[in-house]
């Protein structure tokens, strides 16, 4: 699995990159990154359009036509929803997400961003959100997005993963350490 991850890390990355140039020569750089964060967060609330864009059964004009009919309907730049319909015909869309991932962390790096990825037992408020992102920003000297997820099962406090490195402060953590204190006692 991992030499596959990598595989397709490979691939999404010379998409993305090639995205990137051709977005940054039409000055269209924060409208394709729009597109693109609209986009992916229609891939992770939409079941329909992750089996479309996984499934080795639809061929390639159906898929096409259908990522096409999406991307026009959603009010996609031109560049966009051509980028997005080449990556269909190509037979890439299984890697769709991580061309976006990759497209988004090279703008990042181009404006010297950094992305947390910040994963909490429950939604946060805005104002929690510019709180966690001011406190990253002073742990890390620079400017820093954040991306949120909500996994109720950490039960409360944070994870937050900042390139390599990671914070976990949640209670799941906590409890388990504790667990495996008590039974060195025992």
């Amino acid at each position: 699995m991992a030499a596959q991850t990598s595989e397709y890390g490979g691939l999404a990355t010379r998409y993305a990159a090639a995205l990137f140039e051709l977005a940054d020569s039409k000055k269209a750089l924060d409208a394709v990154a729009g597109d693109l964060a609209s986009l992916q967060k229609m891939i992770a609330e939409s079941d329909d359009l992750r089996r479309l864009m996984a499934s080795p059964v639809l061929g390639r004009d159906e898929q096409t036509k259908a990522i096409g009919a999406v991307s026009k309907a959603a009010g996609f730049n031109d560049l966009t929803q051509k980028f997005v319909g080449l990556v269909a015909q190509n037979r890439r869309l299984f890697t769709l997400s991580a061309m976006i991932k990759a497209f988004l962390n090279l703008l990042a790096a181009r404006r010297g961003e950094m992305t947390a990825e910040v994963t909490a037992a429950r939604a946060l408020t805005a104002e929690q959100q510019a709180s966690v992102a001011e406190a990253i920003k002073r742990a890390v000297g620079s400017k820093v997005t954040i991306d949120v997820k909500v996994d109720p099962s950490l039960l409360g406090g944070l994870v937050v993963r900042v390139g390599s490195r990671m914070i976990d402060s949640s209670l799941k953590t906590k409890l388990q350490k504790l667990q495996l204190a008590m039974k060195g006692i025992g």
